[in-house]
């Protein structure tokens, strides 16, 4: 990831969680309450609306049976056409960008499926540096109940469970701030809110 210095006018935040985290929900709400401050917020998200996020969307979360480290070479290239056709711009023109999932969802995915995370650093390391990373925590248990079981409960909880643990480590050693993912939508929205005005103000 480009660790150097934001070189933009805009504010690049970005949200992740697991899946049934609520992190789309809350993106989508702080970027509507931004806007409605008079801060001009665009929301994005990957995989993208891109040529190679689409395939990601239709065949590797669709259909499956990708080898994870295909799968983080996908993301990459989706990643990298996101960052200079969506995100880069909108930075420039001094937008807050709200992205849901960034770098730090492939660390967390294909990492919890035995891909080597340095490779993966390595594999993204034209990645811009958010100005504000935030991780949505919730347990499994809870997500998946959020998501009324739509998905195999046994599997789900094992890998989600490995996603959350290297979520957590990532928060412990700096790059993420863990934000507390239990309560009302609105009590949730109140917090990342809180976190994230602290640094635009």
């Amino acid at each position: 990831m480009d660790s150097g210095e934001p070189r933009w006018a805009g504010f690049f935040l970005v949200i992740e969680g697991i899946d049934g985290s609520g992190k789309t929900t809350q993106s989508t709400r702080l970027c509507e309450r931004l806007n409605s401050e008079g801060l001009k917020a665009l929301y994005t998200s990957e995989p993208s609306g891109g040529p190679v996020g689409l395939f990601i969307k239709e065949e590797v979360l669709g259909r499956g049976g990708f080898p994870p480290e295909v799968e983080a070479l996908l993301f990459a290239a989706d990643r990298f056409l996101h960052q200079r056709d969506v995100i880069l711009p909108a930075l420039n023109a001094g937008l807050i960008v709200v992205c849901d999932r960034y770098f730090y969802a492939s660390l967390a995915y294909q990492g919890a499926q035995g891909v080597d995370l340095n490779w993966i650093r390595e594999l993204n390391s034209f990645a811009l540096k958010p100005d504000l990373a935030l991780y949505l925590d919730v347990p499994p248990e809870v997500a998946l109940a959020r998501k009324k079981g739509k998905r195999d409960s046994l599997e789900y909880l094992e890998l989600e469970g490995r996603v959350r643990s290297i979520y957590v480590k990532l928060a412990l050693e700096g790059e993420l701030i863990q934000v507390d993912g239990m309560g009302s939508i609105e009590e949730v929205g109140r917090r990342l809110y809180e976190e994230v005005k602290a640094r635009i103000s």
